[in-house]
């Protein structure tokens, strides 16, 4: 009988850095400007790829970046 083989501690592995989130970064994609003067965007932190959908005045959309230091992505 054999005893079973002791494990080693190691390591982990590195996170690819596509899974790494920055969550200082803050991204906006505007989707639309409605003729009522409404913004509609697209608004992440970390990974643009993942958003919520917001719909703000154009004033406050505005003060909202700016508050924010959005990073403005192409629509």
């Amino acid at each position: 009988m054999q005893a079973a083989p002791i494990p080693t501690a190691t390591a982990p592995n590195p996170l690819p850095e596509s899974f790494v989130c920055d969550t200082t970064r803050r991204f906006v994609r505007v989707t639309e400007t409605r003729a009522d003067g409404l913004v509609a965007f697209d608004f992440a932190i970390g990974w643009p790829e993942l958003s919520v959908e917001l719909l703000l005045p154009a004033d406050a959309f505005e003060e909202f970046c700016a508050t924010n230091r959005v990073e403005r992505l192409a629509p």
